[in-house]
C-alpha cells in the first residue's frame, strides 16, 4: 500500500494559511488583516519553498495578533499582518547570514557527514553533534580520527538498510536515500497527518483568560508570555526565536553535559534568555519544577519519551500546571513505527525521496540533491509557533491544557502536496542570491550580543502597532537566572 499525497499544485500561499487556520479553528474574520506581498520563485528548486516560507512565517505571526486581539476588546480585528516574500524566503537562511564583529565560529563542522555509497545505494550520515559522529566511528570499527575516506571504505560494505537499522539501535543518526517509491510504501508515511500542525487538548480544568503577566503590556502581541524552552537545533529553537520576536519571555535551557552547535545557537538564541540544567540531577530538576508550575509554555524537541521518563511528559505536566501549553518538535511524528526516531532535516530530505526527486528535476545525473536551505527545520518551527500561539488564544477561550505536535516529516509531507515545477520554467523570480554575500542590507540589523556587535536578520514579518524584535542577544551558556522576568 502506497502513501496517498493530495494535490495542492494549484493553491498559492494565502490558500495554504486559510486552509491551515481553519484546521485550527481559528476565526476566519482574522484572514482579513493578513497581507502577502511578492510573486513568483524566491528560490531555485522544484519545490516551492518560497511559498512555505511565506505562509508558515504569516501563519506565525496572524496567530500571535490574534493573541494580542484579547487584548483590545474594542477592536474586532487583529492588527494587519504584512509578510513580504522575498524576506521570508532569505529568513530561511538565517543561520548562514549573520556575522559577529571579532567572533569567528567557524562553518559548522562536519568531517564525515554527508552522502555516502553503500554496497546498494547511499546514506546520509549526520555528525554536527560529537556523540553521533564518534558514535558512526565506533559502529564501523573506527577510531575518532578517522578520515572521511576512511569512513567510505567502511560504509560501501554494508547495505544502506542494515546501516540504517544498526545506527538506529544504537542511537545514531544514519538515514538510507530512498526515492519516492520507496518511501512511499513505509507504514510510516501512510502514519503521517495531511496537515502539518496538530493542536488538542490535554484536560479541561484551568481558567480562562490571559494570564495576568501578558496583560501589563502590549507593544508586541505576545508580550509576557513564559515559553520555557528545552531544544535542539533546529526547528524548535527557531519557534521561540519566533515567540521572542512577539514579545514572549523565552528561558532557553540547555545542558551542560550535551554538545551544542554554538555557530547555530547565536542566531537562534535572539530574543532569549539561557540557563543551564542537569536533569541527571535531582536539584536542578526540582529548580525545573518550580520553573514549569508558572510557565505558560513547555517547547521541547528532544527524542519522544525521553522526557517523558523522567516525568516530564505532557500529562504529568498538565497535573502540575492545569494551564500548560505542552509543544513537541519530533522527526517523524507521534505516531507510525519510525515515531521513537530521532533525526533531522537533511536526513528526513535523505530518506523521505526528496532530494532524489529534486536530483531528477535538475537532470543533472545527481543521486541527491537537498534543498537550497533548510526548509522542514524553519517551516517547521513557524508551524510549531502558530501551533503555541493557537493554543494560548484557545486556552483564554475555553480554559485547560494544550498540546501542540509539529514534525519535520509533517513538514516535508505538505511541501511535497504543493507539487514540483521544473527549475528551468520557474518564471517572475526574485532571485533570492545564490551567494549569501549578496543580501541586501535592508534585511539587516545590529546590535550589540555578549560575543561582541551581531549582525543578523530582521524577522520578515510585521505586525502594524507591534513591531518584532528581539530584546536580548546571543550570550554565553547559563548567563542568566532561573526565573521568569
Amino acid at each position: 500500500m502506497s502513501q496517498r499525497i493530495i494535490d495542492r499544485s494549484s493553491i498559492e500561499p494565502l490558500d495554504t494559511v486559510s486552509q491551515i487556520w481553519q484546521h485550527l479553528g481559528l476565526p476566519q474574520n482574522a484572514l482579513s488583516v493578513l497581507e502577502l506581498t511578492g510573486r513568483g520563485s524566491g528560490y531555485v528548486s522544484s519545490y516551492k519553498v518560497d511559498h512555505l516560507a511565506q505562509a508558515s512565517i504569516a501563519l506565525s505571526a496572524l496567530s500571535a495578533a490574534l493573541v494580542d486581539s484579547l487584548r483590545r476588546p474594542e477592536s474586532s480585528l487583529p492588527r494587519k499582518v504584512t509578510v513580504p516574500l522575498e524576506h521570508a524566503c532569505i529568513e530561511l537562511k538565517s543561520e548562514r547570514l549573520y556575522t559577529i564583529a571579532g567572533y569567528d565560529g567557524g562553518p559548522l563542522q562536519a568531517p564525515i557527514g554527508g552522502l555516502h555509497r553503500t554496497s546498494d545505494g547511499y546514506v546520509r550520515i549526520h555528525d554536527s553533534f560529537s556523540n553521533h559522529r564518534n558514535g558512526t566511528l565506533k559502529l564501523l570499527g573506527l577510531e575518532n580520527t578517522a578520515t572521511r575516506e576512511q569512513v567510505a571504505e567502511r560504509v560501501v560494505k554494508w547495505a544502506k538498510l542494515d546501516l540504517e537499522q544498526s545506527a538506529y539501535e544504537n542511537k545514531l543518526a544514519i538515514y538510507a536515500l530512498r526515492s519516492y517509491g520507496e518511501w512511499d510504501s513505509l507504514p510510516q508515511a501512510q502514519a503521517l497527518p495531511d496537515l502539518p500542525i496538530s493542536v488538542i487538548r490535554i484536560a479541561g480544568e484551568g481558567p480562562k483568560g490571559l494570564p495576568a503577566h501578558m496583560l501589563r503590556s502590549d507593544d508586541r502581541c505576545l508580550r509576557g508570555l513564559r515559553v520555557l524552552e528545552l531544544s535542539r537545533v533546529l526547528a524548535a529553537p527557531v519557534a521561540g526565536r519566533t515567540l521572542a520576536a512577539h514579545g514572549a519571555d523565552v528561558l532557553w535551557v540547555t545542558s551542560p553535559t550535551l554538545p551544542d552547535l554554538p555557530e547555530l545557537d547565536k542566531d537562534t538564541t535572539r530574543g532569549k534568555r539561557t540557563i543551564q540544567l542537569d536533569l541527571h540531577n535531582g536539584k536542578d530538576c526540582n529548580e525545573l519544577m518550580k520553573l514549569i508550575k508558572d510557565c505558560d509554555v513547555f517547547l521541547q524537541s528532544y527524542r519522544p519519551e525521553s522526557l517523558s521518563s523522567r516525568g516530564f511528559g505532557p500529562e504529568a505536566l498538565a497535573a502540575i500546571n492545569p494551564s500548560i501549553i505542552y509543544a513537541s518538535l519530533t522527526a517523524f511524528g507521534t505516531s507510525g513505527p519510525w515515531a521513537d526516531r530521532r533525526g533531522f532535516d537533511s536526513l528526513v530530505q535523505t530518506c523521505s525521496g526528496m532530494n532524489v526527486s529534486e536530483a531528477e528535476h535538475f537532470g543533472q545525473g545527481e543521486h541527491a540533491r537537498p534543498l537550497p536551505a533548510q526548509a522542514l527545520d524553519h517551516a517547521s518551527g513557524y508551524f510549531l509557533a502558530t501551533g503555541i500561539a493557537c493554543a494560548v488564544y484557545k486556552r483564554a477561550k475555553e480554559g485547560g491544557s494544550w498540546r501542540i505536535d509539529v514534525s519535520l516529516a509533517g513538514t516535508m509531507h505538505y511541501l511535497r502536496s504543493l507539487g514540483q515545477i521544473m527549475p528551468s520554467i520557474q518564471t517572475g523570480a526574485h532571485g533570492i542570491p545564490p551567494d549569501d554575500s549578496d543580501v541586501p542590507d535592508i534585511y539587516f540589523e545590529e546590535q550589540q550580543s555578549g560575543f561582541g556587535k551581531m549582525r543578523a536578520l530582521r524577522h520578515s514579518a510585521t505586525v502594524e502597532g507591534a513591531k518584532p524584535g528581539w530584546d536580548h542577544m546571543p550570550k554565553t551558556l547559563g548567563s542568566d537566572e532561573p526565573r521568569w522576568m
